[in-house]
């Protein structure tokens, strides 16, 4: 049975596990076993209130209850930049023309944004390659949602989440070569270390202040511009399909997308609704698979259920109920894990 849960202390081991698989670039999972301690703590200190906004993270571990065993992670931002620059680059357009001359040219061009400071951030998504199967990666992304359903006072008006850009399996960034490296000076991967790592001073020290034409990059790295990793693509799917977009934020090193939605346009937050349990003997008949998850704060569960996602009453039998920390009578949320098809 594959649950959603809080991390705890003693998943640092399996942590540093799946950091060691990601193959780099995924910046807020760096294979250090100090970084992912302090972000554990973070977490935990997040769940019991100690931590000022700017500060707070909640992070979340999918977990096979039958080995007890890490296999993915997930984690949301409350708000970002409060504390330190959340740089990217807007894709805009910069003209130059000349009436007398009859020129007229429109260059696209990259701009230094923090336009999305104080906005919730869903990242640190990864699932194990040998468990991407059996809706497991839909659960992991898209049980945040219910999370931030039942405690939307927790989180900001507008939700944004980074992609991985294109890197090849030697580390090589196109984007990074042709335009982070020539003010870093530096690999790509010990800029995503450092930058992991919580050392992010060297970016606004070193960053171009200046709008970047992107004419001036390699073909290459020009095709990269918003596009996603290979292992990224169903990622962004998934968010695409509960009503997320990219409006031409990129990320300042690989180059990769941000897409972003109101909080209270997600097709999961908007469509998610309270239903009863009760234990006994689930139906049989044919029913859609169901993102399920309790209401409680400090031991939120979250794992997929077949159920009628328009029913009033969750029926669940006693082991799917103790690994949900529900009872008959308590209230659960529910959604339809995928949006229904439109009928042609």
């Amino acid at each position: 049975m594959m649950i959603i849960r809080p991390v705890e202390r003693g998943d640092l081991s399996g942590l540093l596990a799946l950091a060691g698989k990601t193959g780099g670039g995924l910046t807020s999972l760096p294979a250090d076993e100090k970084t992912l301690s302090a972000r554990i703590e973070r977490s935990i200190q997040t769940w019991q209130g100690d931590l000022p906004e700017g500060d707070l993270g909640y992070v979340f571990v999918l977990e096979d209850s039958t080995t007890e065993r890490v296999v993915g992670i997930c984690a949301i931002e409350v708000a970002v930049g409060l504390n330190d620059p959340w740089y990217n680059y807007h894709v805009g357009t910069h003209v130059h023309a000349s009436k007398e001359l009859n020129i007229y040219n429109a260059l696209p061009t990259l701009f230094l944004s923090h336009d999305h400071t104080g906005s919730s951030e869903l990242c640190t998504l990864f699932l194990d390659a040998d468990w991407r199967k059996e809706g497991n990666g839909y659960l992991l992304s898209k049980s945040r949602f219910l999370f931030m359903a039942a405690f939307r006072d927790r989180f900001n008006e507008k939700v944004v989440a980074e992609m991985r850009g294109v890197i090849d399996e030697h580390g090589h960034s196109p984007f990074w070569e042709s335009l982070g490296n020539r003010f870093f000076s530096m690999e790509f991967s010990r800029a995503d270390y450092l930058c992991g790592t919580g050392q992010k001073a060297f970016i606004a020290e070193l960053m171009p202040k200046h709008p970047i034409y992107t004419d001036f990059l390699s073909a290459e790295a020009r095709a990269v511009i918003g596009k996603v990793h290979p292992q990224t693509a169903p990622a962004r799917a998934v968010l695409e399909a509960e009503g997320f977009r990219y409006r031409n934020y990129v990320d300042i090193f690989d180059g990769g997308p941000t897409l972003e939605c109101d909080i209270d346009r997600v097709r999961a937050i908007r469509k998610s609704r309270l239903v009863e349990v009760v234990i006994g003997q689930p139906a049989t008949e044919e029913l859609p698979m169901c993102l399920v998850a309790n209401e409680k704060y400090n031991n939120f569960r979250a794992m997929l259920i077949k159920a009628n996602p328009k029913g009033d009453r969750l029926i669940i039998d006693a082991k799917t109920a103790d690994a949900l920390k529900c009872s008959t009578g308590d209230n659960v949320r529910l959604v339809r894990l995928c949006p229904e098809e439109k009928k042609v």
